[in-house]
């Protein structure tokens, strides 16, 4: 049991109390007492109101499941369908024509277009890493990976073919993006003889090079002699750098393992150390014990002579949890656990409150504003609780309304089917809309589940439901004036060791109008800009279509008159439940929540509790229909264990689950599939909780 303390009626963790009141609330020379008062008013009158929306999501899927129930065996009806939905308020009345008003939003969010991070929040390093992500080598990106159409460069000395290669792929990257008035840059002699076709491009002089800018993006070509790739350049240029990773989401959610007041402190910890700029990771590397800080501004000299600054740092969003899960940090006077993101909005935003007032080494926004994400929203009534809900933490903080921006991260079925007035709900505080495959997808299941058998998950990424929720989302958005304001977002390239595929099918994003798009790392973020140099996205998004209709998106993704042979259904069950495993044995044996999980081929991937929620839920729905037996999944597990074994045998820290198959791991999973039909929405958040608290606590 951790140590409660008393506030205004609550119980609070006596930790995360104390952390608030003097590192928080005494910096911003907020009254103690006041805040307690006012936070506990506020968490009466919303706690009620967050229990009644899962209440009504509970309700709507009830209502689907006996619709579907009852028509079983028989065709499906769009237009009965579609009628029915709206009846029971699953669909609601598009809003007349509007305009977002938000106001206030930093260039990196309303006016550039570039790379988007995702970070757990509970790891400094990463988020240092992240953070830092706002300037990049390229030719450290080319020559690390596969970008190159071959391997990564192996450990060892340096490969010169390699690094002519890069270094030619930068001379190709800087013709084609910033051509000079005559000749090439592979001719170039020298800094000095730089003389581009459009003048306007090069915005000024830095210590080491020139700084160029085009579509909004910069990039410092850097001459330096005196290194060793420098001093064999024929013109002298040692290294390219772009800008990369324009923003960042430090992630309370679907990438960590927080489930008690121990880890949100962490989190909120960290996120301190963001917002002041003293966050700082020491760690061991090459017998050598290294420190990790946040980056400075870069200054360079313009063309009039001026000294200029540019952030050397991501502008920063914090992503909140959903309104579904609890957590005991804070008990409320009944004794019930505090709903973890009212409790992530007041104590996000309170720590946000330094940087709005100044109190931070660097400043993350420039326009005032406090920048949160907020997953996993059913549909209109969800957002308007959360704009309801930022008005009331910026009255608590005493913040100018509006204050707080919210990004709706367009993930659930319901969201989408009613996206503008979603967007409505929030008109006045959105700053971005954004795509999920993975998290869409186990909605969609969850959503449809009693309707029959699903199609395999391959298959799901060519059905009629992810063009049109792809496509209308974009539309969406761009109807209600997200250009120029907001940023609208496209899902993660899940694979950071495949740079050459990503670097061929991510421009995708940019051509169907997205502003930005996630990527997994600081090295993949450098390679994705170079993606915006190619294509100006704002130009793209004034030439596409208007939103399309429902039909398409509300098409079940069924797996009609599919006839799968005994080896193809063996083989969607190993992958599914594959997956699975390797995601949750380091969730629950070791609180990580995210990170490169081999897949059933060894190929990496970045794994989070969205993708935890596809494999189960689609487990679940083949359970349901028949389509596979229990037997058939245990032996599945069983096998599965033993190859996720395999894969983890180098990590000092694994418990394997073979052997352990009563263990908190391989029960976690077991619970994810067999009571997949029953958890609310799909999600995997309760048995996830409730079985790494049990491992916490032994």
């Amino acid at each position: 049991m951790t140590d409660m303390t008393p506030r205004a009626g609550l119980a609070v963790d006596a930790a995360l109390a104390g952390f608030l009141e003097r590192e928080v609330l005494g910096p911003l020379g907020r009254d103690v007492d006041a805040f307690w008062q006012g936070f506990a008013a506020l968490l009466a009158e919303f706690a009620p109101r967050n229990r009644a929306l899962l209440a009504m999501r509970e309700s709507l899927q009830a209502q689907i499941d006996a619709w579907h129930t009852e028509r079983a065996g028989k065709p499906h009806d769009t237009a009965a369908y579609k009628a029915f939905l709206t009846e029971i308020g699953y669909l609601v009345p598009e809003p007349a024509d509007f305009r977002i008003g938000t106001q206030n939003v930093d260039p990196e969010i309303a006016t550039m277009a570039g790379p988007q991070l995702v970070v757990p929040i509970l790891n400094a390093r990463f988020l240092l890493n992240a953070a830092n992500a706002r300037w990049g080598s390229l030719y450290d990106a080319l020559y690390g990976t596969d970008a190159l159409d071959a391997a990564p460069a192996r450990p060892g000395g340096y490969d010169e073919a390699r690094g002519a290669a890069v270094i030619a792929r930068g001379r190709q990257f800087l013709d084609a993006t910033f051509p000079l008035a005559s000749g090439s840059w592979v001719d170039l002699a020298g800094r000095d003889t730089i003389a581009l076709a459009d003048s306007a491009q090069q915005v000024g002089t830095t210590d080491m090079g020139v700084l160029l800018k085009n579509n909004g993006l910069h990039v410092e070509v850097v001459f330096d002699s005196s290194t060793p790739v420098g001093a064999t350049d024929t013109a002298g240029i040692a290294d390219i750098i772009v800008e990369a990773a324009l923003t960042t989401i430090a992630d309370c959610e679907d990438s960590v393992a927080a489930v008690d007041a121990e880890d949100k402190l962490l989190a909120y910890t960290n996120w301190l150390g963001i917002i002041r700029g003293d966050l700082s990771e020491s760690f061991e590397k090459g017998g050598r014990t290294l420190t990790r800080t946040l980056a400075g501004d870069k200054t360079y000299t313009d063309v009039g002579g001026a000294t200029q600054t540019l952030k050397g740092r991501s502008l920063m969003f914090v992503r909140n949890v959903g309104h579904l899960m609890t957590n005991p940090a804070i008990r409320l006077p009944d004794g019930s656990e505090v709903p973890e993101g009212i409790m992530d909005a007041v104590f996000t935003s309170a720590i946000s409150t330094l940087d709005v007032e100044g109190h931070g080494k660097f400043g993350n926004s420039r326009c005032g504003s406090i920048y949160i994400v907020k997953p996993k929203m059913h549909g209109p009534e969800e957002c308007a609780f959360t704009n309801d809900l930022f008005d009331a933490v910026e009255d608590l903080l005493g913040l100018p309304r509006h204050t707080i921006k919210v990004g709706v991260m367009d993930e659930e079925r319901r969201t989408s089917a009613n996206l503008a007035a979603c967007i409505h709900a929030v008109k006045d505080r959105i700053v971005f809309i954004n795509t999920g495959f993975l998290d869409r997808t186990g909605d969609e299941i969850h959503t449809s589940m009693r309707a029959g058998p699903m199609l395999r998950k391959g298959a799901m990424k060519s059905s009629a439901w992810l063009k049109s929720y792809e496509a209308r989302n974009v539309a969406i958005g761009l109807r209600h004036g997200l250009s120029g304001k907001a940023q609208i977002g496209k899902g993660m390239w899940a694979a950071p060791d495949l740079m050459g595929q990503m670097m061929v099918e991510k421009v995708g994003h940019l051509k169907a109008g997205a502003n930005t798009a996630w990527v997994p790392s600081p090295t993949a973020a450098t390679l994705h800009a170079l993606h915006y140099h190619q294509i100006d996205v704002f130009d793209v998004q004034k030439h596409l279509p208007e939103p399309a209709g429902l039909d398409d998106l509300l098409a079940i993704p069924l797996a009609e008159g599919a006839n799968w042979s005994e080896e193809e259904i063996r083989e969607e069950l190993d992958n599914n439940c594959q997956g699975l495993l390797g995601y949750v044995v380091r969730w629950i044996d070791q609180g990580v929540g995210c990170s490169k999980v081999p897949d059933i081929n060894d190929v990496g991937l970045m794994e989070d509790r969205a993708t935890l929620r596809i494999s189960s839920q689609h487990i679940a729905n083949w359970l349901l229909h028949g389509v596979i037996t229990q037997g058939q999944v245990l032996d599945s597990l069983v096998r599965m264990a033993a190859k996720v074994d395999a894969q983890n045998a180098g990590d000092p820290l694994y418990v394997p689950l073979t052997g352990n198959e009563t263990g908190a791991a391989f029960s976690a999973a077991k619970d994810l599939i067999f009571k997949g039909v029953e958890q609310p929405s799909g999600y995997t958040e309760p048995l996830l909780h409730a079985w790494r608290l049990k491992k916490k606590t032994g």
